[in-house]
């Protein structure tokens, strides 16, 4: 297949397609190995007596530092590249995954699964999609930021899974030591075939007009200092605020509590992990049409309309989840599996789509600043989940609570307008 370094070429396929496989990859790897931790809770109150609390902690760092590295990654980005950062971002996640191994106190759990993994996820998680889309496309914007965020759904498909049946097997050690190689695996390809620019190769990005004057990289020095400085002027604006306490929801109701509670919860019922788990993936099945669809819809319905009725469907399924829970999996469960599913992370393409249309250039560093949010949220119910099913038994009360917020970012999403001073 020859690959085109130019955008003349109508039979040919743009470079940029290729730009974003290797980044759908990449971010599929990061999603599943921040995603391995849910399946680990067990085994490790099993072999440490450590409580759900303390490896829920774990979680939470783990789950802060995925979004709060965003937008110091998105302006790592701009700054060394794409290719430098995801590459060494990998390297972190393999460390820390392996040195899990050798753990035998639950201050090493928050370093190596919390810190590093968190640290490296975090600079490869949905902002990179976005800064991918953003060099690299014009033309299929919302499609391509649907495919990407779908990657994250991708892993956990083909991840957990598997990681559970060897936390079950042979062990909680050889799920680690497989992430840690997995992330090692996808280095060669990201330096070999991912580019930070389309004028790095003498092109243009898909949909650009070919005489149109080509954008020049942000002109700072400092990651740091720009990343800050872009939330400084953000946060002053109240379409950030609403997008950002939206989105912390979004990160509670997904992350946090389904993600990180679903299969202990399920246990509690009777059910094994590894089906629990599969459960999990057939979520990510359906997570993949549901946000390609999302990312669809995206470039022809106002957004925030598509993100007032994610939220507001998701409250209303997470509040019949209490009663479906059973040792067996039945009709009902798969329903709310499959409807579940499809909306969990469709918020992500009208969430991009808004911060690109009411922040421009900054956008991809906005979205980095949201995405914290999200990961805050998520770790604050990872938390608070954990907690509840130490003091109460089980987990009904954290399922109820993740309903009626959602029904409150459904109704911030409706209030966001197109302007930055509305």
């Amino acid at each position: 297949m020859t690959v085109s370094t130019t955008p003349a070429s109508g039979r040919r396929l743009h470079r940029a397609w290729f730009v974003a496989a290797v980044a759908f990859v990449a971010i599929l790897g990061a999603a599943g190995f921040r995603a391995t931790p849910g399946v680990l809770i067990t085994p490790l109150q099993e072999e440490f007596g450590w409580s759900a609390g303390t490896i829920s902690l774990a979680v939470s760092i783990n789950l802060v530092l995925y979004g709060l590295m965003a937008p110091f990654a998105a302006a790592l980005m701009d700054r060394f590249g794409m290719r430098r950062v995801v590459a060494a971002a990998l390297v972190l996640i393999a460390a820390g995954s392996g040195l899990t191994v050798f753990m035998t106190a639950t201050w090493q759990l928050l370093l190596f699964w919390g810190v590093l993994v968190g640290l490296g996820t975090g600079s490869m998680a949905l902002v990179f999609a976005a800064t991918v889309v953003d060099r690299w496309f014009v033309r299929h914007r919302g499609l391509v930021t649907g495919i990407l965020t779908a990657a994250g759904a991708t892993g956990q498909l083909v991840f957990l899974p598997v990681l559970a049946w060897l936390a079950e097997g042979p062990g909680w050690r050889f799920a680690s030591l497989t992430v840690a190689g997995a992330a090692l695996a996808v280095v060669p390809f990201v330096w070999w075939l991912l580019r930070d620019r389309p004028e790095d190769i003498g092109t243009t990005a898909l949909g650009a007009d070919p005489a149109a004057p080509r954008p020049a990289p942000p002109a700072t020095a400092n990651a740091a200092v720009r990343a800050v400085s872009v939330l400084a002027a953000a946060a002053r604006t109240r379409p950030f605020w609403f997008l950002a306490g939206g989105f912390a929801i979004c990160g509670a109701s997904t992350n946090g509590l389904v993600g990180t509670h679903f299969i202990p919860a399920a246990h509690d019922h009777g059910m094994a992990e590894p089906v629990a788990a599969g459960l999990l993936a057939v979520i990510g099945i359906f997570d993949i049409v549901g946000t390609v669809a999302s990312g669809w819809l995206s470039d022809r319905i106002d957004p925030k309309v598509l993100l007032g009725v994610y939220y507001a469907l998701r409250g209303l399924s997470l509040m019949v989840l209490p009663g479906l829970f059973a040792a067996t999996t039945e009709p009902s469960m798969l329903i709310f599996i499959v409807f579940y599913g499809l909306d969990w992370v469709a918020t992500v393409p009208p969430t991009v789509a808004l911060c690109r249309r009411v922040y421009g250039a900054d956008g991809a560093v906005v979205f980095g600043w949201v995405f914290g949010s999200h990961q805050v949220g998520a770790a604050i119910a990872a938390v608070g989940a954990g907690l509840t099913r130490d003091h109460l038994g089980a987990y009904d009360l954290a399922w109820y609570a993740a309903g009626a917020l959602c029904l409150l970012a459904a109704g911030m999403s409706l209030a966001i307008g197109h302007a930055r001073g509305r």
